[in-house]
C-alpha cells in the first residue's frame, strides 16, 4: 500500500469528509432549503458549527491525545458555549 492510499484511509481523512458534509448540511439548513422556522434553522446551524469545532479541535489540533483536564476543558467549553448560544438564539429571535 502506498503512502498516499494510507493517508486517505486514515481517521483524519474521514473527519475531513465529515466536516465537508456538515458544511453542506449547514448551508442547506441556513439557506432556506428545508426548515420553515428561522429559530430552529439558526439553532441547527449553531449546533453543526460546534460539532465541526469539536472535530477540528480533537483531530487537527490533536486534543484527543491531550491530557484529560485539557480535553475536558475544551469539550466542556464547546458544550457550554453552544448551549448558551442556542438558548439565546431561540429566546431572543
Amino acid at each position: 500500500m502506498t503512502r498516499a492510499v494510507a493517508l486517505v484511509r486514515g481517521p483524519v481523512s474521514y473527519v475531513w469528509i465529515a466536516l465537508v458534509a456538515f458544511t453542506l448540511l449547514s448551508w442547506w439548513v441556513g439557506g432556506d432549503h428545508g426548515i420553515a422556522s428561522v429559530r430552529i434553522a439558526g439553532a441547527v446551524v449553531l449546533v453543526v458549527a460546534f460539532v465541526k469545532l469539536r472535530f477540528v479541535g480533537l483531530y487537527f489540533m490533536e486534543l484527543r491525545d491531550a491530557p484529560r483536564p485539557l480535553r475536558t476543558a475544551f469539550e466542556s467549553w464547546c458544550v457550554g458555549v453552544c448551549a448558551l448560544l442556542v438558548v439565546m438564539s431561540l429566546v431572543m429571535l
